[in-house]
């Protein structure tokens, strides 16, 4: 006959040993906490602060300390939604921002703060306002990186008793009234077309200057090719003429030569088709009368038979 009553306690027994098997497995994972790369665990222990657990493998007292979320200690972009801002000239304008921000203290980014997200959207809100809210529309357009620096000085300072440190503040889009934006368009539509004829009227200009400029310089060159080609001319012509007076002095010509030479050239007078009135020379008698005198000195020279037949004989 089995005992019952041993049964019962070999089944107590087992379901004791089980109990206490689950009890050291649960034990033992609450003991050991793995942390993972760039996420920063902060520990309490009974309600307060006890620790900041770093990547890798952490030992805890189980049952007493306490893991709260894990905190992303990487840099952080974030976008937020359109602001509308009023400029001093009071045109209200959306701008869109980004931030860069970084979790530097997890126990100040817990502790300090109740949701640090959203305390940097509405600082960083806030803090456009005011810097924009001092510039007017066209400074406010040119002058984001003036804007980006305020605004990130700022939110450093601000955020710095929080573990948070803001690296970069971006302003994505400054966005003004649809009419605003039509009056922009003419103003630089006008602008431009200032500029394409002031650099018409540039082009232009410069054309005719290096037109004249040319003109000038080839009037230039002209003049002096005919400065040199008439002195080249006149040294050729002075040349020549040296050449015949020495050639003829030096010939030493009679005047019957020259009688001659001179009656050759007057049919080259009337040469010209244009030529309808011949005017004889004053000096054409007188060649006549050096020729005439030339052919009456040769007779006297060389006289004829019968006068020599006729000439009495000398005494």
């Amino acid at each position: 006959m089995v005992d019952v009553g041993a049964f019962v306690g070999q089944i107590f027994v087992i379901v004791l040993l089980v109990v206490l098997a689950i009890f050291v497995i649960v034990v033992l994972f609450r003991s050991i906490r793995i942390i993972p790369q760039a996420y920063a665990g902060v520990v309490e222990r009974l309600g307060r602060y006890q620790r900041t657990l770093s990547p890798g493998l952490n030992l805890l007292v189980p049952f007493i300390d306490r893991v709260l979320p894990l905190v992303d200690m990487r840099e952080q972009v974030v976008s937020f939604p359109p602001q509308p801002v009023i400029t001093e000239d009071n045109l209200v304008v959306s701008i869109d921002t980004v931030v860069y921000f970084q979790v530097t203290d997890a126990r100040a980014a817990t502790y300090e703060i109740n949701n640090y997200l959203g305390a940097v959207e509405q600082l960083t809100t806030t803090t456009l306002r005011n810097v924009v809210g001092g510039l007017n529309l066209e400074e406010a357009l040119t002058s984001r990186d003036n804007i980006n620096g305020q605004l990130r000085i700022v939110l450093d300072e601000a955020t710095g008793k929080w573990g948070i440190r803001v690296s970069r503040v971006e302003l994505k889009a400054i966005d003004p009234p649809t009419s605003i934006q039509d009056s922009m368009e003419k103003q630089m539509r006008a602008e431009r077309d200032r500029r394409a004829a002031i650099l018409t009227a540039e082009g232009s200009k410069q054309s005719q200057i290096l037109e004249a400029e040319g003109r000038r310089q080839a009037e230039i060159l002209k003049a002096e090719g005919d400065k040199q080609a008439q002195i080249l001319r006149a040294e050729g012509e002075s040349a020549a003429i040296q050449s015949v007076f020495q050639a003829i002095h030096e010939g030493n010509p009679d005047e019957k030569l020259l009688a001659y030479q001179y009656l050759q050239t007057l049919p080259k007078i009337s040469d010209s088709a244009s030529s309808k009135l011949w005017i004889i020379p004053s000096e054409f008698t007188e060649a006549l009368k050096s020729m005439s005198a030339g052919f009456a000195g040769r007779r006297d020279d060389h006289p004829t038979p019968s006068a020599e037949r006729s000439a009495p004989p000398a005494p």
